[in-house]
């Protein structure tokens, strides 16, 4: 295991190098952000002033350097627009997305897996061609058109649901939390649900296909022959086994919740890391936009390796550190 750690870490580093490099020079070729801070007054020395300060009078290889020794140091620039450090206003809304995409996994998790289970148990029955429909449907549809249908009809409509906002939060070890109280949870539900769809829909079709595998097995088989309860032989044997594949498709999918839950705190204005990436692209703030993508390399590249350490915990088969 620590064999196999320590190769990975050194995997993790090579990618963040090569993607320190992809996203500093994909974000820092687009547009000048000059012409955006400066004035319809602001004559040549005044726009090479405002050069000066940015840094952008420097070669793009030596800003690129300058970034990476900043980088090593914990430092990824100042915001452009807010003046104060890039990662301090990812911290800032960090917990925001973080609640949203936990509550959002806990839904899928909660109504994904009794479905599936639900659907691989009696696979022709007609409860189970609704379940079957339900996540196709839920993998095809957008999810800014689901966003939009449920702010129509329930915020709306039928007046039962906030459409914007967070609601109110309480302060739990120094972070902003809306869980614990009930306006919070009343803003946070169709937010959550709605990013939920995509990790439900997938959570559904897995743990279905992994009940009409493992159910048949041959210790399945022998377990039932002595007589074990049904009820045991799904809790212990069959769920341990079907919960592999899911553990590791939802490992990666919650990265990918975190980073891309753009759209969906656009639609219902959460406070959250990717609303403030959509205002920082409209404004070209470079130092944000690079903190943010840099962020979430990171947390993919830890996520993939804590996703494969909890593989092999589920799975004992799996020798990770290879053949003794």
């Amino acid at each position: 295991m620590t064999e196999y750690i320590a190769k990975r870490l050194l995997q993790a580093l090579l990618v963040l190098a090569v993607m320190t490099v992809l996203v500093f020079f994909g974000v820092n070729v687009i547009g000048n952000p000059v012409y955006i801070f400066a004035s319809s007054e602001c004559d040549q020395p005044c726009l090479d002033k405002i050069i000066t300060d940015l840094g952008l009078d420097r070669p793009i290889w030596e800003q690129y350097w300058v970034f990476v020794g900043n980088l090593l140091q914990g430092d990824l620039g100042n915001s452009f627009t807010h003046g104060v450090p890039a990662m301090s206003l990812i911290w800032e809304r960090l917990p925001a997305t973080l609640e949203l995409a936990v509550c959002a996994l806990v839904i899928a998790l909660a109504v994904g897996l009794p479905l599936g289970v639900a659907a691989g148990l009696r696979p022709t029955h007609w409860t189970s061609r609704i379940i079957m429909g339900f996540s196709m449907l839920a993998f095809s549809v957008p999810v800014f058109w689901i966003g939009l249908i449920m702010i129509i009809v329930f915020s709306v409509t039928l007046g039962w649901m906030p459409a914007v906002g967070r609601g109110d939060t309480v302060e739990i070890l120094g972070v902003d939390l809306s869980l614990f109280t009930l306006d919070g949870l009343h803003h946070l539900a169709m937010p959550a649900f709605t990013l939920s769809l995509i990790m439900m829909a997938m959570v559904i079709r897995l743990t279905r296909a992994g009940m009409r595998e493992v159910l048949f097995s041959d210790y399945i088989r022998f377990a039932r022959a002595n007589g074990i309860r049904e009820s045991r032989i799904l809790s212990l044997h069959v769920m341990r086994n079907i919960l592999i594949p899911i553990v590791t498709v939802l490992g990666m999918e919650f990265g990918g919740v975190i980073a891309f839950a753009v759209v969906v705190e656009s639609i219902f204005s959460w406070p959250g890391v990717g609303k403030m990436l959509i205002d920082a692209i409209a404004v070209l703030d470079r130092p944000l936009i690079v903190a943010y993508l840099i962020f979430v390399v990171i947390m993919f590249v830890a996520l993939n390796l804590l996703t494969d350490i909890l593989y092999s915990v589920l799975d004992p088969r799996v020798r990770l550190g290879g053949a003794r």
